[in-house]
């Protein structure tokens, strides 16, 4: 699926694909790779070593043996025991900071990989997605790889050859009896962990997504803070948030309890074994065919065995559970943009900055048509204006001219150039906008304005600040310019935050302008301040302007009236008044709210007491 919600298939595995993403990374530190793997077989040299030390320490011990040591070989082999418990813990700290690097190399190198394709996907995608949960789905994703990549080259191949060793060790020097033991257990243990792993993966499955479900709860209720105190919702909200939480106790009740189950299994296994091998080995040293010293040797052995082994099936669990987070990662990383460049897609030529539009028509859905047969022009250097209804679908053309989507039928050119053959970071170098709805990052206003040009100098910044009259605002507020504006502008009011997205839009200062109702949070004075500001500085651009309040256009050169999609009409503003038409229609309807709105506060405030009617 290619939509934000993009859905989880529970027959999908992705265990071959990821061991093909690790790859490339374990290559590149291919040398920090191969240090640590000697590293690593030091350490399990060293841990093999220990039982024989053992074994000959308590038979040097045992006056019936008849092994003597002097003091010097007594004190020599409680060193080596000594040092070779070291040596294994020295050793599997060094492997492990020598393949740190990579491991953190790899979630720096994938979680950026992410990062840069969720802003390749389309609008559509942003538009259905969910960012609560998809945050957590990365953040599960990038840990799970990191658990896979340290796991997988340093604990399983490692514990099966250490499994074999002792196998191998106890089967040459204590015959058939104590291998049949140790295979069968090996074995059991085995089966038993696939089998019991494989069962409760479903429900780290479950407990994943409650936990993405109540995450997206909290973070779309924070998001929305002001609507929510409005209409005094918090406890509409709490409650909901408790809803999404209690399905997420209920994954991680089975999920505790299938634990349970998995460890109690494994751990029968493991005392029916070493219990069988140390009776067995008790046995034999009463009847005199093993020494005490070999019975350490064997517990110690079978300690061995079985911590790995334990250790192993922990590792298998937790693979599985890292796959089960990864997969909703690699789904992510598998949705693809609708809107993507040609294969042999040039950058952008601006010559003059001309736009046209060819007959356009467009549509979200087959039921639901926005744009029928759009047919106009933005010469270079002029100002043209769209007009319109809400819902006639003005911003729309705003979408299609950043390529946000692509038209249905017909075709947009700058400069006769198919924005469809170019590509969409050259379209959109090109354009600058100040859109209807002014969101700003949680940093201070002069870095929200630099966000046009991240380059641009200190200088640049104050001008196009100075050009959008925020400069007053600014010197008013302790700050100044490093005022913070709160998460998405929240501590700004609207009219604040169109003009830092003006000042941003300026500072860009491209060779097409886009307005998209640039001035509607802004009150009467504000507005024709702005309008003159961007009067003066769209002079040489070419400027599309998408407006609602007529008044605010009737010095463009053009003006395209919109209808239900379909361009009804097109001229000058005396052009269109003089027609009489659609236009002609919404001004007189604009112009008579407009003095309504004027009138009210003289009514209200300069009638005669007694002409207001009873108290």
């Amino acid at each position: 699926m290619r939509h934000g919600n993009y859905e989880h298939d529970p027959g999908q595995r992705f265990s071959w694909r990821v061991f093909k993403v690790l790859l490339p990374y374990l290559w590149e530190y291919r040398w920090r790779v191969a240090f640590a793997l000697l590293c690593l077989v030091a350490s399990k040299g060293a841990i093999l070593a220990i039982p024989f030390f053992l074994k000959y320490l308590v038979d040097s011990l045992d006056p019936q043996t008849g092994v003597q040591l002097s003091t010097l070989g007594l004190v020599g082999l409680v060193t080596a025991y000594g040092a070779a418990r070291f040596a294994n813990t020295l050793f599997g700290e060094i492997r492990d900071t020598v393949f740190g690097r990579v491991t953190e190399r790899a979630m720096r190198r994938i979680g950026l990989q992410v990062f840069r394709h969720l802003h390749a996907l389309d609008l559509d995608f942003h538009l259905n997605r969910q960012t609560g949960g998809l945050a957590r789905d990365i953040e599960r994703g990038v840990t799970g790889i990191s658990f896979l990549m340290r796991f997988f080259v340093f604990n399983i191949a490692p514990t099966l050859f250490e499994i074999s060793m002792v196998v191998g060790i106890l089967l040459v020097n204590y015959g058939f009896s104590y291998a049949v033991i140790t295979a069968a257990a090996v074995t059991a243990y085995g089966l038993y962990s696939v089998r019991a792993t494989e069962w409760r993966t479903q429900f780290v499955r479950e407990a994943n997504e409650a936990d993405s479900s109540s995450n997206t709860r909290a973070i779309d209720s924070l998001m929305n803070f002001e609507t929510v105190k409005y209409f005094t919702n918090e406890e509409f909200e709490a409650q909901r948030y408790d809803r999404e939480l209690e399905k997420w106790e209920q994954a991680r009740r089975k999920n505790r309890l299938s634990v349970f189950t998995l460890n109690s299994g494994q751990a029968l296994i493991i005392a029916v074994a070493q219990t069988s091998m140390i009776g067995l080995a008790a046995f034999q040293v009463r009847g005199g065919e093993l020494s005490i010293g070999d019975l350490v040797l064997v517990n110690q052995f079978m300690i061995q065995l079985f911590m790995p082994l334990g250790f192993l099936g922990f590792i298998y669990r937790e693979i599985k559970g890292s796959l089960a987070n990864i997969e909703r990662m690699f789904e992510l990383l598998a949705v693809q943009p609708q809107i993507r460049d040609a294969p042999d897609a040039r950058e952008l030529e601006v010559r003059d900055g001309e736009i046209v539009f060819e007959h356009v028509s467009f549509a979200y859905r087959p039921d639901r048509q926005i744009l029928d047969d759009v047919d106009f022009t933005v010469p270079a250097g002029h100002k043209v204006a769209v007009v319109g209804a809400s819902g006639a679908g003005k911003s729309t053309l705003v979408k299609l001219l950043f390529r946000f989507y692509d038209p249905t039928a017909g075709r947009i050119l700058i400069d006769g150039q198919d924005i469809r053959s170019v590509t969409q970071a050259s379209l959109r170098r090109a354009i600058g906008i100040v859109p209807q709805d002014t969101v700003l990052f949680n940093d201070t206003i002069f870095e929200n304005v630099r966000y046009g040009r991240p380059e641009a100098g200190d200088d640049e910044v104050r001008e196009a600040i100075r050009l959008a009259h925020l400069d007053q605002f600014i010197a008013s507020l302790p700050d100044g310019g490093d005022t913070l504006v709160g998460e998405r502008g929240l501590k700004l009011s609207g009219g604040e935050k169109q003009r830092v997205a003006i000042a941003r839009a300026l500072l860009k200062n491209p060779p097409i302008m886009v307005f998209d109702e640039a001035t509607s949070s802004l009150d009467s004075k504000s507005e024709q301040a702005i309008l003159a500001a961007i009067r003066e500085v769209a002079r040489g651009h070419t400027s599309l302007v998408i407006a609602h309040r007529l008044s605010t256009v009737v010095d463009a050169d053009r003006i395209v009236v919109l209808d239900h999609g379909r361009v009804v009409e097109q001229g000058s503003h005396a052009e269109l008044l003089s027609h009489a038409g659609r236009y002609a229609e919404l001004w007189r309807m604009q112009q008579a709210e407009e003095q309504e709105r004027e009138a009210a506060p003289a009514l209200a405030g300069g009638l005669p007491l007694d002409s207001r009617g009873p108290a």
